[in-house]
């Protein structure tokens, strides 16, 4: 017998390979261009083959154009299990994947009679969005309707908040994302910028000059938004910096009641913008 609902999401969404399985999650491969070699996020190249490659690379790697074939198979995978499918994507101001998966849902009407699709941007992104694919998975899992999904996301997205820090600007400078004046003074301040992200955009927060420093930013950013004894679900991602994610997971458990609370590593169809060292934790609190 077929579930109410499938959940279909991307690389992008920082998920633990143990978690898309435990959730059934149908999960779409970016793909990432090394020169003349192309490699699908997370089945081809793994985050440490990627980091390590990246540290040595004369020439950045790109990311390839979004494409709705992929999530038209996904469709299709998530369609012999499911009447029907949540898609949930990160914000198109960010790319065109959630483009790509409506298109993909203009493809399948004909070849996926009875299922109905929706997709849903994230507001947030990386793991923050991964925790939303999470709850959006768990509500299905046991029985929500496609409808009662969606609401839920809905209201769940607003209450996710991301701080993060970068290591450096130089992979964001090389990729035009930041001025090249932004990378000059980084390298000359030595700082590790803080941002959120939330609405479907970046904001930077504080400019602190050590990651200890920035960590410690985190989680007051962190204890802005958490009431004393409220459960909370987080995620501590990395991208090659495991040693500092488990201190940041640490100092967590230590400060925060945790329902929830894993270590994630940034794949490498989001470490192509930000390169490694990347440091932070997506979170949200029960109510």
């Amino acid at each position: 017998m077929k579930k109410s609902v499938a959940v279909v999401t991307d690389t992008t969404a920082c998920i633990p390979k143990d978690k898309v399985a435990e959730y059934n999650i149908e999960l779409v491969p970016i793909e990432v261009i090394f020169g003349s070699k192309v490699y699908r996020d997370g089945i081809d190249i793994s985050p440490t083959e990627f980091y390590a490659m990246l540290r040595k690379a004369d020439k950045l790697p790109t990311t390839s154009g979004s494409l709705p074939v992929p999530y038209l198979e996904a469709y299709h995978c998530a369609g012999k299990r499911a009447d029907g499918i949540l898609c949930i994507t990160e914000s198109s101001k960010f790319s065109g994947m959630a483009n790509s998966a409506r298109l993909a849902i203009e493809m399948a009407k004909e070849e996926l009679p009875g299922i109905e699709i929706r997709v849903l941007e994230c507001s947030s992104a990386a793991a923050g969005q991964g925790l939303v694919v999470l709850a959006a998975a768990g509500a299905a899992k046991a029985g929500k309707s496609l409808n009662e999904t969606v609401d839920m996301v809905n209201e769940l997205m607003p209450r996710v908040h991301l701080f993060a820090s970068l290591e450096t600007l130089h992979y964001l400078a090389k990729g035009g994302r930041v001025p090249q004046a932004a990378e000059l003074v980084n390298s000359i301040l030595k700082i590790k910028p803080v941002f959120s992200v939330n609405g479907g955009e970046a904001h930077t927060l504080a400019l602190p000059r050590s990651t200890d420093s920035a960590i410690n930013n985190i989680l007051r950013l962190m204890r802005r938004k958490v009431e004393r004894d409220q459960l909370i679900h987080a995620a501590v991602m990395h991208a090659d910096a495991l040693e500092q994610a488990l201190y940041l997971k640490h100092k967590i458990e230590s400060m925060f009641t945790c329902k929830e609370l894993f270590v994630t590593e940034f794949t490498p169809v989001m470490g192509v913008h930000t390169g490694p060292g990347v440091i932070g934790v997506a979170f949200y609190c029960e109510e």
